[in-house]
């Protein structure tokens, strides 16, 4: 069983956005690449590793609009800077206000792997017994696969049953790059 640590990565609660809020989006640059941000102009809805038109078209089925490009929105700014401050290494814990559209499950999924300690990983099978599902480890799965707020809600530190860096939305390199950073 793994120890999840007991402060949570954000000190937001995951809330349900009102489906037809506004959508805003800005790009800034990271040391993965850009990465696209959204907001519902107070909480972080979301932060993509890739700018592409896939990525815009979920946004879209998710929200029932096109996001709003916005550069201006403090909750972007504040993001970028804890961005920065993680890929300096001075940052091990995100304190943003986050609000996410997903199920109960998946919200608790979500909260579950902002509990994984910065340089830790966990299994799928570890988190499900964790959550008190036992049997729900490939549920699990599915929840981490839909985290739209990558790094924040640190998808990339769960890791398959043997070690292995099983599936992540925005491939191998780039959970890997993750890892190796937590791990100094």
């Amino acid at each position: 069983m793994i120890a999840l640590d007991d402060t949570p990565t954000t000190v937001t609660a995951l809330n349900l956005p009102n489906a037809s809020a506004p959508v805003y989006s800005t790009v800034c640059d990271t040391a993965l690449g850009p990465v696209l941000l959204t907001s519902d102009g107070e909480h972080l809805t979301g932060l993509y590793l890739e700018v592409s038109d896939e990525i815009t078209h979920r946004l879209h089925l998710s929200y029932g609009v096109e996001p709003t490009p916005e550069n201006d929105l403090a909750i972007f700014a504040d993001t970028e800077v804890q961005l920065r401050e993680y890929f300096a290494g001075e940052r091990r814990r995100f304190d943003l206000p986050l609000a996410t559209p997903g199920t109960e499950f998946q919200r608790s999924v979500w909260h579950a792997l902002t509990l994984i300690p910065y340089g830790g990983t966990a299994g799928y099978g570890e988190l499900a017994e964790a959550l008190g599902r036992p049997g729900a480890a490939r549920a699990v799965g599915a929840a981490n696969g839909k985290n739209p707020i990558s790094i924040v809600v640190p998808c990339h530190r769960v890791i398959g049953a043997d070690g292995s860096l099983t599936g992540y939305a925005w491939g191998e390199a780039k959970k890997r790059h993750l890892l190796d950073l937590e791990q100094g």
